[in-house]
């Protein structure tokens, strides 16, 4: 809050000054000429009424910087006995022999916003009026140059004030004569046009009609296009990977054409992921989850992840320093998508020369990133076009680099999603610079900065709670898990940890013991001794060599940092994996590579793979073979998913069953309320060895599970 002038009140001729204040105010602040007017109006309405009937008081004038766009902020106290009939004035059902009521309503309607207080020991009014979005944002340096602006101007008289009132009236007159007149004219212009507005209404409703069922088909498209391609698809990605997984084992490299499939498989994987990021994001799905992160930390993530792409010696890549820069409260994750996908086009397009990233720090608590490159350039006219979807323009190292052309338009509705901008500027054969800006700190539409305890449990996912106080370290699970089996909650304090386990039952526990100047072994100690963590799996991190001291007080396993993502998985999959006897399981699918795929990352002799090739098989392997958990495709020829577990849960024998529904099709609110009785949802896109053993336990031992939910609460 910008404070800009305040006045005392106690005679008649305060509510002129105030009057003329607001007038002067709404000049400076860019009003028109007529919001000039309501603004002093109703200024001058409530000044009279708090001078009148409480003799003294004050106003306040002031500019809100925390929102936008700004809002003058104008507030009238009194000393009064206060309003006995507050609720009847404001209904418009109280007038008083001097017109307080109609004065107070008539302000009420004048100004954007309208607020009032009153006790006996005094009334509060606050109004609002926005200020234009093209004027100037009031900094403090300006609210300090408006402020003296008025101070230097001499006071008015009441006659002087009265001849303005009247020059403005007469102003406003002549506005409603003209207005009036234009009137006039488009009622004649409208009554010669109405037939053939009228004639147009059955061809725009035809139109409309049309719309509506090619917004229908795309839809259905998408949905069929997530199924369709992503089944096969899943399929190559799961093949290929298993192919060279078993050449490195055996010490041999794999086949060059294994590896340019995959490849080929991952960049369709790619267009599809981009096309349905790119629909959640228009469609409102998306979730922002702010935390506060360090630039510098941010950058030297994107340091590690994008140095492999550096395949041209001829081409640097440069973070400049941003250790100065104060945090950043947003979603670290989108931001980093944006950034990356800037940085990966910038050296694409730049032969020789460098691509360096800076941050900067802007008035209006604004954090600018820039990724600037001397590559290729862009022609003024195609600035525009990069942002729509799947446009790629003509150039000679288009062909050499591969691309889906989601990528800037996905980037832009994400840059707009956390409140921000994304522009470019560029010239052929200069380079271009593309500009991120972003609020310092994120809010939400809802305006909730510091929102309670909220975790969303994903269908087939883990809940995994990871207590760790480097944001940069919460980014690598983040990434690491992102296509896991496990979903992670980040706790980067002890008290934030304590708040989660009163909430969530983990699979498993991640603790970093250094966290500032908390202890973390005080947390492993309680963890271990209450009964409801007693059995959780727990990794300790740390930078030192903590291993003995870490198993000596409960700890399940222990990883050095800097941790490695294939050490971080397999241990995670050993913990969840202990287990007395071979799981059976029953795969229902239509798709025999699906099921292969299935089988291979339930290895012997941790699980026993049974298969059903179709619903009714599956329905008479379940009956006769009492597996623990089964494997539930949904799109099937015969019997589809949603029949099968209907049937499953008719059956005595069979009604008890986990049931597991694993499927490449993107599933509809109406199409889950089927699916209430499933244990888990998993997408065949996700799976690998490392992801759907951990369901498949979790599942087998959901009793136990269950008994360990119903024992006591949290604290610890």
């Amino acid at each position: 809050m910008r404070h800009l002038l305040s006045l005392d009140l106690h005679h008649d001729q305060d509510v002129v000054t105030a009057r003329h204040q607001a007038a002067q105010l709404g000049q400076l602040l860019g009003f028109d000429p007529l919001e000039q007017t309501r603004v002093a109006t109703a200024v001058s309405e409530i000044v009279r009424n708090a001078v009148r009937y409480a003799t003294r008081g004050s106003v306040t004038f002031a500019v809100d910087d925390e929102i936008r766009p700004q809002r003058l902020i104008v507030r009238v106290t009194d000393h009064g006995p206060g309003i006995s009939h507050l609720d009847d004035v404001l209904e418009g059902r109280y007038q008083s022999g001097t017109g307080m009521g109609l004065g107070i309503v008539g302000a009420r309607r004048l100004m954007d916003d309208f607020t009032i207080e009153s006790s006996p020991r005094g009334t509060t009014v606050t109004l609002q009026k926005r200020l234009a979005l093209r004027h100037e944002m009031v900094t403090e340096e300006r609210a300090t140059q408006i402020a003296s602006a008025i101070a230097s101007r001499r006071p008015v008289g009441l006659m002087e004030e009265i001849q303005q009132q009247n020059r403005a009236l007469l102003r406003a007159l002549d506005d409603l004569q003209r207005k009036q007149q234009e009137l006039v004219h488009l009622n004649r212009e409208l009554e010669d046009t109405n037939r053939g507005v009228v004639a147009l209404y059955a061809e725009l409703d035809e139109k409309a009609d049309h719309l509506r069922r090619a917004d229908e088909l795309k839809s259905r498209f998408l949905s069929n296009m997530t199924h369709e391609f992503r089944t096969p698809v899943n399929s190559i990605l799961g093949l290929s990977s298993l192919l060279i997984e078993d050449r490195q084992r055996a010490g041999r490299q794999p086949d060059p054409e294994v590896i340019y499939i995959r490849k080929a498989a991952e960049q369709l994987s790619e267009l599809v992921n981009d096309l349905l990021d790119l629909a959640k994001v228009e469609a409102g799905k998306v979730v922002v989850r702010p935390v506060e992160f360090e630039i510098e930390n941010l950058f030297g993530a994107l340091r590690g992840m994008l140095r492999p792409l550096l395949m041209d010696q001829s081409v640097s890549l440069v973070f400049e320093e941003a250790s100065h820069l104060p945090p950043v409260y947003s979603d670290e994750g989108k931001i980093s998508q944006i950034l990356r996908n800037l940085i990966s086009n910038a050296l694409k397009f730049t032969e020789r020369g460098e691509v360096r990233v800076t941050a900067r720090a802007e008035e209006a608590d604004l954090v600018v990133f820039a990724v600037a490159d001397t590559g290729i350039g862009i022609d003024p006219a195609d600035q525009a076009r990069i942002f729509e979807e799947f446009t790629q323009l003509e150039h000679r190292l288009q062909s050499h680099v591969k691309g889906t052309g989601l990528g800037l338009p996905l980037s832009r509705r994400l840059a707009e999603l956390l409140g921000g901008t994304l522009g470019v500027e560029s010239a052929p054969g200069l380079g271009s610079t593309f500009t991120l800006r972003l609020p310092q700190r994120y809010v939400s539409f809802r305006g909730e900065r510091d929102a309670p305890f909220e975790w969303a449990a994903e269908p087939g996912r883990l809940p995994l709670l990871v207590v760790e106080d480097a944001p940069d370290a919460q980014y690598f699970y983040e990434k690491v898990l992102r296509s896991s089996a496990y979903q992670i909650y980040p706790a980067y304090a002890l008290h934030e940890a304590e708040t989660a386990l009163e909430h969530i039952q983990p699979a498993a526990i991640i603790l970093d013991i250094g966290l500032g100047p908390e202890n973390g072994w005080d947390l492993l100690i309680r963890l271990r001794r209450h009964p409801r963590t007693s059995g959780t799996p727990i990794v300790v991190t740390s930078s030192g060599d903590d291993r003995a001291k870490a198993i000596g007080l409960g700890a399940d396993a222990y990883l050095a940092k800097p941790i490695e993502r294939r050490s971080l998985l397999e241990t995670l999959t050993g913990l969840q994996g202990r287990t007395i006897r071979a799981i059976k399981v029953l795969t229902i699918d239509d798709d025999e590579v699906a099921r292969y795929l299935l089988k291979q990352y339930l290895p012997a002799p941790a699980f026993e793979v049974i298969e059903a090739a179709g619903g009714d098989e599956g329905l008479a392997r379940a009956r006769d073979e009492h597996p623990d958990v089964v494997l539930l495709d949904l799109i099937m020829p015969d019997t589809n998913g949603w029949q099968v577990m209907e049937q499953l849960r008719a059956s005595e024998a069979t009604r008890t069953m986990p049931v597991v529904v694993v499927t490449s099709h993107a599933l509809e609110a109406s199409e889950r309320q089927g699916l209430l009785d499933a244990f888990a949802v998993v997408s065949k896109q996700d799976l690998s060895r490392g992801t759907l053993a951990p369901v498949v336990k979790a599942a087998a031992e959901r009793d136990d599970a269950d008994h360990q939910a119903a024992s006591p609460t949290l604290p610890i």
